[in-house]
């Protein structure tokens, strides 16, 4: 028998889904038959017609419950969350400004905690419980010259994943996507132009950049039945990781 994820009938709130890797996440999970809801700061007028749009700036944590409670009122449930929303700027670290530093924690950390309260909140009285699923980085798990804050951040999702993982079982499982670099609209601004590119992909065993639709794929596994006993677990894509520097440095 064939395996199929079929998530019809279920609601999802993607946060930073109207472009880059939150579009591809939405894109794959209204795929997999899922009524899709995306939240983000501004409105955009390129989302498809049965995609509802919650507007919301989910570093304000009453903004970010608000939200999640009109993707209910709107759907009537929420079966799974997928916090997106995220990204920093490089920045030097010994001079980044003290609100520099607040705005990305409060995006990359905070926001997701605030919307995951809230889902949890709705889906604990749910029969069939849900699903959440924080979008990490890399740049959580090892040295992140340029975004420490964000690396900070990120490594704190984390952390917040596996611990919720085990307080909101068993009606509600939390796991983490932790992307390596994904290949957006915006990939040129943090790489450079298409050579550079090219030469940032071929240090990826992979030889590429993920595209966001991949990341997608993951986190609609991580939704589905197929996790089931899934939880608190930490699903890292990085194409393969990073190739130790000190390989090339031998050889020359």
């Amino acid at each position: 028998m064939a395996l199929i994820i079929d998530l019809t009938d279920k609601v999802v709130l993607v946060t930073g889904g109207t472009r880059g890797v939150g579009r591809g996440i939405a894109g794959r999970f209204a795929a997999a038959g899922a009524t899709v809801a995306v939240s983000a700061r501004s409105v955009v007028d390129d989302l498809p017609q049965d995609w509802s749009f919650h507007p919301a700036d989910v570093r304000d944590g009453q903004a970010a419950w608000d939200m999640v409670d009109d993707v209910v009122a709107t759907h009537g449930r929420i079966d799974v969350l997928v916090n997106n929303a995220g990204g920093a700027p490089p920045a030097d670290t010994s001079t980044a400004s003290p609100r520099f530093s607040e705005r990305v924690v409060a995006l990359n950390l905070l926001s997701a905690i605030y919307c995951a309260q809230r889902a949890n909140h709705h889906m604990q009285g749910q029969p069939d419980g849900g699903a959440i699923v924080n979008v990490a980085s890399v740049a959580g798990t090892r040295p992140a010259p340029t975004v420490a804050a964000y690396g900070a951040a990120k490594a704190g999702l984390l952390n917040f994943t596996a611990t919720v993982g085990q307080e909101w079982q068993p009606r509600v499982r939390v796991n983490a996507v932790t992307c390596g670099m994904v290949l957006t609209e915006q990939a040129e601004l943090h790489y450079g132009d298409a050579a550079a590119l090219a030469r940032v992909a071929s240090t990826i065993p992979a030889g590429r950049l993920a595209s966001p639709a991949e990341i997608g794929d993951l986190c609609v596994l991580l939704a589905s039945p197929l996790s089931a006993y899934v939880s608190g677990a930490n699903l890292v894509a990085n194409g393969g990781g990073d190739r130790p520097p000190f390989l090339d440095a031998a050889a020359t």
